[in-house]
């Protein structure tokens, strides 16, 4: 595997099904959420117990560093998250497939926010870094959809595996392609980060 990014070898998800709940969810959201549409293209599974506010604005994005310029100083965006708070899945997604997926991964991780993040059509992420590690469940993707670690691209493919990101260095994501990319996105919280190690070693081999 290439540096940063780990396959999950034992956990696969139905990819139509998870296509359709992707359908069904932006659906509500656009119908029934207060905020009547995505959120900086982006929709949180998870929030704070009894706070759906905790699933808006800066709540979505999350504390991250950047190297904006030509100086290449490091500064902070946004505010640091708690991510051990957000333990409680959506009511309005319930009923969906992506419930059984966040029960079978919380039964093997212990997790943050989960998102479904979109990257839109000819569009990138900024050069950053995040405070913790990344699960990612490829929905929907192209092969001008690619991820950026250090120097390591990768693409992840949409075919219902699981992928943990080194998401702790520098990196960003871009979508080169003419369709929306759609990934599940979770915060790892007890990553074990020697599997890096592990994909490092197997790139070499």
């Amino acid at each position: 595997m290439p540096k940063g990014f780990y396959r999950v070898p034992d956990i696969q998800f139905d990819l139509e099904k998870m296509q359709q709940a992707l359908h069904e969810v932006d659906s509500r959201v656009a119908r029934q959420s207060p905020l009547g549409e995505r959120d900086i293209n982006a929709i949180c599974l998870t929030q704070i117990p009894g706070d759906p506010n905790s699933i808006t604005g800066g709540n979505v994005r999350g504390l991250f560093w950047t190297k904006p310029d030509h100086t290449g100083v490091e500064v902070q965006r946004d505010d640091p998250i708690d991510e051990k708070k957000y333990s409680e899945f959506v009511k309005l997604f319930e009923d969906t497939y992506f419930k059984e997926i966040y029960d079978t991964l919380i039964s093997r991780y212990k997790l943050g926010r989960i998102r479904l993040l979109w990257k839109l059509p000819r569009t990138t992420l900024s050069w950053h870094r995040d405070p913790e590690p990344r699960l990612h469940i490829p929905i929907i993707t192209n092969p001008g959809a690619h991820m950026v670690i250090e120097e390591v691209n990768h693409h992840m493919p949409a075919d219902g595996a699981v992928w943990i990101t080194n998401n702790t260095r520098y990196h960003n994501a871009f979508n080169g392609g003419e369709e929306d990319r759609v990934h599940l996105v979770a915060t790892v919280l007890d990553c074990d980060m020697s599997i890096f190690e592990e994909s490092i070693s197997a790139s070499v081999i």
